[in-house]
C-alpha cells in the first residue's frame, strides 16, 4: 500500500489521539499559617496572595502543575509539629510555605529544614533562625523580627523622642521586636510592657501609659490584639494626645476594623500598597480584583514567596529532588519583588528597604498606609553575621 504524505499525516494525527495521555506530575507543596481565631486573618492574607499567583499562572509554578495542601497552624505549636509530621513523612512535600507566628516557627523550622525540606518563611521570621541557627533549606520572604521595629526606633531618634514607653506581647516576637527598636533608639525606654499573647483588654496597659506621660509610644500588637488595642487607646481619648508609633499593628489587616480610632498612627515596615514600582502596582490591583480589599503586607511577603518559588522551579525545570541546584536558584531570587529591591543576605533573608507609612483613608474612604519617610535603606538583620553560612 502507498502512503501519501498527507494520509500518513493524518494516521500519525489519528493514533496520537488514540495514545493515553500522561499528565504531567503534580508538586506538592505545603502550606502552613493561622487560619482561624483572631489572627486568622494574616495567615488568610498569606494563603490567598499565594493562590493568587498560583491562579494567574494556570495552577502552576515556574510551569510546572503544583497542588497547594492548606493547613491551619491555630497558633499552637503541638498543632505545628503534628501537621509538619504529616506532610513530610505521609504527603511527601519538597516545600513547605507560610508559617504566621514566631513560637509556631521555632517549634518547627529544624523539624522541616533538618529532613530536608525546603521551607519559605514568607512572615515569622526570629532571631535564632537569621542567626545561629540558620539553615541552608530556609529562605526568609519577610524580615528579621527585629527589623520594623528598627525602622521605627531610628525615626523616632531622628524626630527627637526622648521619653518613650514600649509595648508587646511577651513572646518570641515580642522580645525580638522590642530588642529591634533598642537598638536603633538612642535612649533607654522609660518603661516597657508585656501583656500576654491572648490579651484582649488592654485598660491596665493604657492606665499605665497614661500616668507615666511619655512622649510616645512603641507597640507591638499583631492582628486581633493591635484591633482591640486601637479602639480602646482611641475610647481612652489618648489618641492625639501621645504620639502612637508601631509595627505589625495599624497594618492592612488590622486597619478597616480600627477604622478612624487608627486616622494618623505611624508604623514601620519594609511594604505599603502606595509604593509605585510597577510590580508592586499590578499586585495590588490584582489583589483587589481578586479579593475586594487592600492587600496588607502579609499578603506582599507571600506573593513574593509564590514569586521566588515560580522563579527557582521554572530555572531547575521542576526537579525539586536536585537540592543543590534548587537551593542556588532559590538564593538567586530572579523576580520582580513588589517591595522594588531584593537580595538575599548570607543567611538567606532579605536585604531590603524599610519605610513609615501614616494610617489615612484613600479616596473611596478606605483606610490604608501612606509613605512618609524611608529611614534605612538595603539594611541587613542584626543577626546574619552569627549565621555560619557564607
Amino acid at each position: 500500500m502507498r502512503f501519501t504524505r498527507n494520509r500518513l499525516a493524518a494516521m500519525l494525527a489519528a493514533a496520537a489521539l488514540c495514545a493515553p495521555v500522561v499528565a504531567a506530575a503534580q508538586l506538592k507543596i505545603g502550606f502552613m499559617g493561622e487560619l482561624s481565631g483572631p489572627q486568622g486573618p494574616l495567615g488568610q492574607d498569606q494563603y490567598d496572595a499565594l493562590m493568587l499567583l498560583i491562579e494567574q499562572n494556570g495552577g502552576r509554578l515556574g510551569g510546572v502543575p503544583v497542588q497547594v495542601l492548606r493547613e491551619d497552624s491555630q497558633l499552637k505549636p503541638d498543632v505545628a509539629n503534628q501537621i509538619v509530621e504529616r506532610l513530610i513523612d505521609k504527603e511527601r512535600v519538597p516545600i513547605i510555605t507560610g508559617v504566621t507566628f514566631s513560637n509556631v516557627m521555632m517549634a518547627v523550622h529544624k523539624k522541616i529544614t533538618e529532613k530536608g525540606v525546603f521551607l519559605i518563611g514568607s512572615n515569622a521570621g526570629p532571631s535564632p533562625i537569621a542567626g545561629a541557627q540558620c539553615s541552608p533549606y530556609f529562605f526568609s520572604t519577610s524580615w528579621e523580627n527585629g527589623q520594623q521595629a528598627e525602622v521605627v526606633g531610628k525615626y523616632m531618634s531622628d524626630k527627637g523622642f526622648k521619653r518613650v514607653m514600649t509595648i508587646a506581647p511577651n513572646y518570641q516576637s515580642g522580645k525580638d521586636t522590642v530588642g529591634g527598636f533598642k537598638r536603633y533608639y538612642a535612649n533607654a525606654p522609660i518603661g516597657e510592657l508585656w501583656p500576654a499573647l491572648n490579651t484582649q483588654d488592654f485598660s491596665a496597659e493604657i492606665a499605665q501609659i497614661a500616668a507615666a506621660q511619655p512622649e510616645a509610644v512603641f507597640a507591638f500588637l499583631p492582628g486581633g490584639l493591635g484591633i482591640n488595642f486601637i479602639k480602646q487607646w482611641n475610647q481612652a481619648g489618648m489618641r492625639g494626645k501621645i504620639p502612637l508609633m508601631t509595627s505589625s499593628t495599624t497594618d492592612g489587616i488590622g486597619l478597616p476594623a480600627m477604622g478612624d480610632a487608627a486616622l494618623g498612627v505611624i508604623s514601620g515596615t519594609f511594604w505599603g500598597p502606595d509604593l509605585a514600582n510597577p510590580a508592586n502596582q499590578k499586585f495590588v490591583r490584582d489583589f483587589e480584583a481578586r479579593y475586594k480589599r487592600i492587600p496588607s503586607q502579609y499578603a506582599a511577603q507571600s506573593y513574593d514567596a509564590a514569586q521566588l518559588l515560580d522563579s527557582a522551579l521554572r530555572k531547575v525545570g521542576g526537579k525539586v529532588d536536585d537540592k543543590q541546584a534548587f537551593m542556588a536558584a532559590l538564593k538567586a531570587a530572579d523576580f520582580k519583588s513588589v517591595r522594588g529591591s531584593f537580595r538575599y543576605n548570607t543567611n538567606q533573608f532579605p536585604i531590603q528597604d524599610f519605610h513609615m507609612f501614616e494610617a489615612v483613608k484613600d479616596g473611596q474612604g478606605r483606610m490604608t498606609l501612606k509613605t512618609i519617610a524611608t529611614p534605612l535603606r538595603e539594611d541587613k538583620d542584626a543577626y546574619f553575621d552569627k549565621c555560619p553560612m557564607k
